[in-house]
């Protein structure tokens, strides 16, 4: 279909950025012929751009075409993420078109979409369940390349769901939409020969797996505590599921159980600092080394990685911390060779990163996609490395 009176320049633009996508990554036929079809300025009418003010506070600044046509345009068909919704729950005014907050809902790159769409391996018949319509541009993709009857998405935002349906009718389409927690998949549809997640999930849920036919994929951003990124699962006969990381790497917001906010999330207390020591592990390894941040992810399925900035004017370090409270922390930007660790607690959580910094080392440094996952009928999930087969008991 031809997208419906779209002006020449932002004609010209959804051309440049089709081509820009297919120099970086080649796409295929089918999809170069979505992206061109379905004009993403339709899907993000207005977008925040985040900056600093005067006392260095973050703020979300509102734009779109009233504001600043020229600067509108630009932004919709960049390969950026547009952030176009913030948490009303900590989102306050301190301007005429300037909010601080935290955001809750974007239109991804396109470059990360079109990576995820191709990663899905969709042939025509399938049918998709999309988990987080958002601004329905995914969606509306989707049903260029199988044809709306045949895909499926759903959203917590009820907001966002009609919004998304009134975009999609202005190109001619009508997929079915529903609203509710994705997690719980939409059965009645159901069984997909898809499920593509644009949130992220602690854990593959159950229900993806049973609405999904044997042989079928889930694709989705797999947030583990230190680190996470885009997973592809074929689902078993059994019940259970099996792939790994994809090639294509990003993240994405994580799932709601709210409609339009997050829990806060409570930590236990930090253990009292203990020690220091010199280690074998910086800062820049762990920054710098993806893969090594997927070992460890499988490693320490518990853990989570944080920035701390000492209260006492000290430098920022990467910090590991433990639901018990405990935590170990090394500088960002040291000189110091070898760096130091500080830790509270016994100091075992340091020990088992440099034991994991050891066999990432010794197996020659694997990139992410040498990881995998394995979800066995009974939820039971496992994380395995296919330069050795080393497997680990992830929960």
């Amino acid at each position: 279909m031809t997208p419906p009176d779209i002006p020449l320049h932002s004609a010209d633009r959804l051309h440049g950025l089709v081509d820009e996508l297919h120099a970086r990554q080649p796409l295929p036929a089918e999809w170069r012929n979505a992206f061109t079809e379905v004009p993403r300025a339709i899907f993000v009418p207005a977008w925040y751009e985040h900056g600093l003010d005067e006392r260095g506070i973050s703020v979300w600044q509102l734009r779109d075409a009233t504001d600043d046509r020229e600067r509108w345009l630009q932004a919709v068909y960049s390969d950026e993420t547009l952030v176009t919704a913030l948490d009303p729950a900590t989102a306050e005014k301190v301007g005429d078109r300037a909010w601080t907050g935290v955001a809750s809902s974007s239109s991804t790159a396109p470059g990360l979409v079109a990576g995820m769409l191709t990663e899905l391996q969709l042939e025509s018949g399938h049918r998709v369940l999309e988990i987080g319509t958002g601004t329905g541009y995914n969606t509306a993709l989707l049903s260029a390349r199988l044809g709306p009857q045949l895909v499926y998405s759903i959203d917590i935002d009820p907001g966002l769901v009609e919004t998304a349906r009134t975009r999609l009718a202005e190109l001619g389409y009508a997929p079915l939409l529903a609203v509710g927690d994705g997690r719980n998949g939409h059965p009645a549809g159901g069984p997909y020969d898809r499920v593509i997640a644009t949130c992220s999930v602690t854990r593959i849920p159950e229900a993806w797996i049973r609405q999904t036919r044997p042989g079928g994929m889930i694709l989705t951003d797999l947030a583990l505590g230190i680190d996470g990124g885009i997973v592809r699962l074929v689902v078993d006969p059994d019940g259970g599921a099996t792939g790994g990381f994809t090639a294509t790497s990003g993240r994405f917001m994580p799932a709601r159980s709210d409609a339009t906010t997050y829990p806060v999330r409570e930590r236990a207390a930090y253990r009292p600092e203990s020690g220091t020591r010199r280690t074998a592990v910086s800062a820049a390894d762990i920054q710098e080394q993806y893969g090594f941040r997927i070992a460890l992810s499988l490693a320490l399925p518990e853990a989570e990685l944080v920035h701390h900035l000492d209260d006492a004017g000290g430098p920022t370090s990467i910090q590991f911390q433990q639901p018990d409270g405990s935590w170990a922390r090394t500088p960002v930007g040291t000189t110091d060779h070898p760096p130091t660790v500080t830790y509270g607690g016994d100091g075992a959580l340091w020990e088992r990163v440099e034991a994991e910094w050891a066999r990432w080392n010794e197996q020659g440094r694997p990139g992410h996609t040498a990881y995998g996952i394995a979800l066995d009928p009974d939820g039971t999930m496992r994380g395995w490395r296919t330069t050795d087969n080393y497997v680990w008991p992830v929960g």
